[in-house]
């Protein structure tokens, strides 16, 4: 039974992989421009909210520093595929530093050094960092993040000051982007579900319980930071290549609460959440542009109101925590043995 299990659910995984490539193969020809736009956004907010659950969903550290390694990855990934023509054009003030003028590597290689510049830097900062806990961990990685920001407003020979990087090569399209969000939630689900994973979720639940099983709590906490910060990297190297333009103002802290939203509209410690919550919160995000833009109802004039936005996106997370405090998804994780389930239990409840 267990076996026919198995072999049902690899049949329907690779149904609907098989379906999710058709539909990416459909939508440049028959979508416009913003959607494919908001489709991309949902993969790469996905792997961002994938590498913020490890940290604090599944390890239980509450980590503020999205947005830095975001602006890392970022800054290493464009400088890698920029164009030594384009880096003339945009370096107006200052010589880009030589080095940096020559280097260039395909776009998957880009991505990587982005990945493994920002793991190096979650490793750095980790190492002291991660022997608080709590609240004071959150200000010390917040405190990073903006340090992070601060420096690349302030190098120009390497990040362009605050004129940033323009021009940047927009190789990330929904094949790149939806590539590397199935590699990000593959990577985390084996991850998750190893001996490694069970022993972030101990720490999470019961720090001094799990050193007394002899975990050393500290090292898999490093690990889990590292890796987090190594797949938010991943996530700001595909934001540049799809934006095509970055510079320092777009690392501040609202884009790392943009992906915490992520993290708790979707449920904290669920990968299929993490994909959930990017949906409604890239969805609803754009979806809410409309009440900041002036509306005609018949003889009924309505102004538009800057920054309404947000005020109604914070009141449906403060109505989502309220009446659905584990998120979408909990901890739970989709599977196909639960879905056909559940379809069994009502239709024989009816």
């Amino acid at each position: 039974m267990m076996e026919a299990n198995k072999t049902r659910n690899l049949f329907l995984s690779l149904i609907a992989l098989t379906a999710i490539g058709v539909f990416l193969w459909w939508v440049p020809g028959n979508l416009d421009g913003y959607k494919i736009q908001i489709l991309n956004l949902i993969a790469i907010y996905s792997i961002l909210g994938l590498s913020l659950n490890l940290i604090y969903g599944i390890t239980g550290m509450f980590s503020l520093g999205t947005a830095g390694f975001m602006c890392i990855g970022a800054y290493v990934s464009s400088l890698l595929i920029l164009p030594e023509m384009q880096k003339d054009m945009i370096f107006i003030l200052e010589p880009l530093n030589p080095v940096l003028y020559s280097a260039h590597a395909p776009f998957v290689v880009a991505v990587l050094a982005g990945g493994l510049v920002a793991a190096l830097a979650g490793l750095l900062i980790g190492i002291p960092v991660l022997r608080l806990g709590g609240d004071y961990l959150g200000i010390a990685t917040l405190g990073f993040a903006e340090i992070i920001r601060v420096v690349a407003n302030n190098i120009p020979t390497i990040t362009n000051g605050a004129l940033g990087l323009k021009g940047i090569p927009p190789y990330a399209n929904l094949w790149w982007n939806y590539g590397w969000m199935f590699f990000t939630l593959y990577v985390m689900y084996r991850l998750v579900n190893s001996n490694f994973g069970n022993a972030l979720k101990a720490i999470r639940d019961d720090e001094l319980a799990a050193k007394a099983m002899g975990i050393d709590t500290f090292r898999y906490r490093v690990i889990s930071f590292t890796l987090g910060a190594f797949f938010a990297g991943i996530g700001g190297a595909l934001m540049a290549s799809l934006l095509t333009t970055i510079d320092p103002k777009m690392f501040m802290v609202i884009m790392t609460y943009n992906v915490l939203m992520v993290v708790v509209a979707g449920g904290l410690g669920s990968l299929t959440g993490s994909v959930i919550g990017a949906t409604i919160v890239t969805i609803l995000l754009e979806w809410l542009r409309i009440v900041e833009n002036p509306i005609t109802i018949g003889s009924l004039h309505i102004p538009g109101v800057p920054g309404m936005r947000m005020v109604i996106f914070a009141i449906s997370l403060i109505l989502i925590i309220i009446y659905r405090p584990d998120g979408v998804m909990g901890n739970r994780e989709f599977s196909w043995n639960g879905l056909l389930g559940a379809r069994k239990g009502g239709k024989s409840n009816g």
